[in-house]
């Protein structure tokens, strides 16, 4: 299968039918196409980097002006076709004589392993051996057909985590995290979205040929065994970026005519194993993926680190790294991100776009969970921008310092001798987090529609925000300790736990900031 001229991306239309096409289709105007179907959620996210890849890589247009052309209106299908078309040799999917798409260009031997380990979660060797596979389970899939063959050797190498001795992770590290921007309009095509994440030329350096400096399968693997080498931003072309591939595979066993074990559908040729062996490509340097966002050291000692999924999810408190800079951390949103924040948005207005942040969170090489949320994106300009940031700083921060009041005093009122009780309370932060991320954006948008002039934030943006704390705090607090088992339950430990919460609120720094700025609109008032 050609990943380029073959339909195999599963999408769903205008009508709701679902269907396959080839990439070019993608901007067909007869009940064009809405959405990607992937099977798995990984695969969703992958899918849409893959096709930003390939427009970015082939269709990239010279400036903001040309590509606001498209944005209004697709390009014709024979144009993405021709512009794909250049790329289509390096996108054959099984090539025994030659190079095939994201795999070791001349792996001749390698451990043989089942088609299920592509899968990030999928349990490894040592553990099935142990018996030891309890939540994810060995042998549940035996067999891909093309199209999720394909989906899950991008998904591993785009995101791959720590595999091993020598098994390389990602270009941005094992299990970062990807934001998209995503049009809030609900008619929106698949195309604009795509489009949305695309750069034009004057911000990105196009290619001036279609190589094995973007496309690293297309030539022998540069190796990281003991003699081998680094890569580093300057040793390829930064298009790399979107087809990194730091593990060396090689598909090898099929079946024919059965059906596929995620996807369900029949295929003529199914794949059931894959060779593999270490020391791949090692990424390394200040590599910037553009459409990840990034930790960087203040001092520039370190090297930025791709901002990875969390425990716990994600909420309005990464807000700031993910959609502006959170300086407190050095968190800064991927570079689309800010190209939006800062010229794209200009032409579209407020209320054009959300962003679409998604990952695995992973501890080294297990998958934990797969997270994914939606985050405003404003336009703003520079000087609204360094408020929003300034305001938005405040208002997380009072939060996060109530949170851990809250946790603490919890757990004062749920045990007696609560410093030698061990244990997670991560369930009372995310209560809390949920409790009060509503209105948190509810605030963010007035705050984001003031001119950049205006100063200090409105009063009554402090008084609602103090007003939210305080009752989401109690009112956790409070089902958290009433609804104990009535034997546990101590009423007096509860009362004393929650003056001493009182107290500490109220005495807490970030929070006598707060109160600080609310009051001046009584001041003002008096």
């Amino acid at each position: 299968m050609n990943l380029i001229n073959d339909p195999w991306i599963p999408v769903i239309r205008q009508d709701q039918t679902q269907a396959l096409i080839a990439p070019w289709q993608i901007a067909e105007t007869e009940n064009p196409v809405i959405e990607i179907n992937a099977p798995r959620a990984d695969f969703q996210g992958a899918l849409y980097q893959l096709l930003i890849g390939l427009l970015q890589t082939c269709f990239a247009r010279e400036d903001e002006d040309e590509w606001l052309e498209y944005w209004e209106e697709m390009p014709e299908t024979r144009q993405l076709k021709e512009a794909f078309a250049k790329v289509a040799f390096s996108f054959e999917l099984d090539n025994p004589e030659g190079a095939a798409f994201l795999q070791d260009y001349d792996l001749a031997d390698g451990e043989t392993k089942h088609i299920s380990a592509l899968l990030i979660e999928a349990p490894g060797g040592k553990t099935i051996k142990d018996n030891l596979d309890h939540f994810i389970k060995s042998g549940k899939v035996n067999k891909l057909c093309p199209s999720c063959t394909a989906a899950a050797l991008f998904t591993l190498q785009t995101n791959a985590p720590s595999g091993g001795v020598g098994h390389r992770v990602g270009l941005r590290g094992g299990g970062p995290l990807t934001t998209l921007l995503v049009p809030a309009a609900g008619t929106a095509t698949l195309w604009q979205t795509l489009w949305l994440n695309v750069f034009n030329r004057e911000e990105m350096e196009s290619a001036e040929t279609l190589d094995n400096s973007i496309f690293p399968w297309l030539e022998t693997t540069r190796v990281s065994d003991k003699n081998g080498k680094i890569t580093t931003p300057q040793d390829v072309h930064p298009l790399q970026a979107y087809w990194g591939m730091p593990r060396r595979i090689r598909l090898s066993t099929q079946i024919e005519n059965e059906s596929c074990d995620l996807c369900g559908q029949r295929a003529e040729r199914l794949f059931t194993e894959y060779r593999t062996k270490n020391y791949g490509v090692n990424y390394d340097g200040a590599w910037v993926h553009p459409l990840t966002p990034y930790r960087f050291d203040p001092n520039k000692k370190e090297l930025p680190l791709s901002l990875k999924g969390q425990q716990g999810g994600l909420g309005y408190r990464h807000w700031l790294g993910l959609a502006l800079q959170d300086s407190e951390n050095g968190d800064k949103a991927a570079e689309i991100v800010q190209f939006f924040n800062a010229e794209r948005g200009r032409e579209f207005g407020n209320n054009l776009a959300s962003i679409w942040c998604f990952g695995y969170d992973m501890d080294n090489m297990k998958a934990r969970c797969w997270y994914e949320s939606r985050f405003p994106a404003f336009y703003m300009d520079e000087q609204q921008r360094n408020n929003l940031m300034e305001w938005a700083t405040e208002l997380i921060g009072a939060a996060r310092e109530t949170v851990k009041l809250l946790r603490t005093y919890t757990k004062e009122a749920w045990f007696r001798r609560p410093k030698d009780v061990k244990g997670d309370m991560s369930h009372i932060d995310a209560q809390f987090w949920q409790a009060t991320e509503a209105n948190f954006y509810r605030l963010l948008e007035q705050l984001a529609t003031l001119p950049g002039d205006t100063g200090m934030a409105p009063p009554e943006i402090y008084q609602t925000w103090l007003k939210v704390l305080r009752n989401k705090m109690f009112q956790i607090f409070e089902t958290a300790t009433l609804e104990t088992i009535p034997e546990d339950l101590d009423l007096k430990r509860i009362i004393a736990a929650k003056n001493e919460l009182s107290k500490k609120f109220h005495g807490n720094k970030a929070i006598k900031n707060l109160k600080t700025k609310a009051q001046e609109e009584e001041e003002a008032a008096s």
